[in-house]
C-alpha cells in the first residue's frame, strides 16, 4: 500500500511538473492569437521596420496636429476597428498597429518586441502630429500604459485594462505557479504613477477575462485627479465595444 502511494505522489507531481512545463514553453500561444491578413477595403497600410522586422500599420492619414494610436486586444484585426475610430475622430489622423505575427507584420509578438515597436510607431507619428491621444484595449492597454509614462502625448485611454497580466493569468491558472512561469508580465500598475496626462479608464462590469476590480485597483494607482474611471453596466470583455456609450466616452475632456 505503501509503495502504491508513493507510486501515485510521484505520478501526480511529475504530471504537476509537466503540466507547468508546457504552460511555460506554450505561454505565448495562450496570450497572443495572431489574425491574418484580411481584405482592407481603401484601408492604406504604413510599413514601419522595427528591430528589423516589418510593422504594418492600419492608417487613416490626415495633415492635423491631432492624431490617435490605437493598440488592440490580443485576438483583434485592428483594420475592422478603423473605420469606426475614424468616425469618432473625424478630424485626427490615426494610426492602428498591427502586432508582431499579425497580419502582414514579421516576426512574434513578445512583451517587449511590441514596446519597442509601440516607440517606434509614436515616434514617427510625432514627427508629424503634435497632440497624440493613445489608446489602449486589453492587452493592448500594457503597451499603452507604458508609452504613456515614457512619451509625451495629450490623452491616454485604457479599455478594459489589467492590473497585470501576470495577475489576470494567476487568476486564470490558480493551480500554477504562474507569476514564475510569466515571460511577459505586463506589469501597467509599474508605469501608472508616472502618468501625469488626462487618462480615462473604460470598464465593463460583467468582464470574465480582466476582472472589473483588477481595473479598478489599475485606476487606484494613478495620482489622484489624473485618471477618470467609466464603467459600462451589462458589457463583458468583448461586448463592450457594442455599446453606444463606449463610443462617446472615447472623447473624453
Amino acid at each position: 500500500m505503501t509503495r502504491l502511494f508513493t507510486i501515485m505522489i510521484i505520478t501526480l507531481v511529475l504530471t504537476y511538473a509537466l503540466f507547468c512545463i508546457a504552460l511555460f514553453v506554450f505561454q505565448r500561444t495562450l496570450i497572443y492569437y495572431p489574425q491574418p491578413a484580411h481584405n482592407r477595403n481603401n484601408i492604406e497600410v504604413l510599413s514601419l521596420v522595427s528591430d528589423k522586422e516589418s510593422i504594418q500599420v492600419s492608417v487613416k492619414p490626415l495633415n492635423t496636429d491631432n492624431a490617435v494610436i490605437y493598440f488592440g486586444g490580443n485576438a483583434e484585426d485592428v483594420s475592422f476597428s478603423l473605420p469606426a475610430y475614424a468616425r469618432i475622430f473625424p478630424n485626427d489622423a490615426i494610426y492602428m498597429m498591427h502586432y508582431r505575427g499579425y497580419a502582414d507584420s514579421t516576426g512574434k509578438p513578445s512583451e517587449q518586441g511590441l514596446y519597442n515597436d509601440a516607440l517606434n510607431l509614436y515616434d514617427k507619428v510625432a514627427k508629424q502630429h503634435s497632440h497624440i491621444t493613445v489608446i489602449g484595449r486589453s492587452i493592448g492597454s500594457g503597451i499603452a500604459t507604458r508609452l504613456a509614462s515614457e512619451r509625451q502625448i495629450a490623452r491616454l485611454v485604457l479599455v478594459t485594462p489589467f492590473y497585470s497580466l501576470e495577475e489576470t493569468a494567476a487568476q486564470q491558472f490558480p493551480w500554477f505557479p504562474a507569476r514564475w512561469l510569466l515571460l511577459d508580465k505586463f506589469q501597467s500598475w509599474r508605469y501608472a504613477k508616472n502618468i501625469a496626462i488626462p487618462t480615462l479608464i473604460i470598464v465593463a462590469e460583467q468582464d470574465e477575462i480582466v476582472k472589473p476590480s483588477d481595473s479598478e485597483r489599475l485606476f487606484h494607482e494613478f495620482n489622484p485627479g489624473i485618471a477618470k474611471l467609466k464603467r459600462l453596466p451589462g458589457e463583458d470583455h468583448n461586448s463592450i465595444s457594442t455599446n453606444p456609450d463606449y463610443w462617446l466616452a472615447l472623447k473624453f475632456d
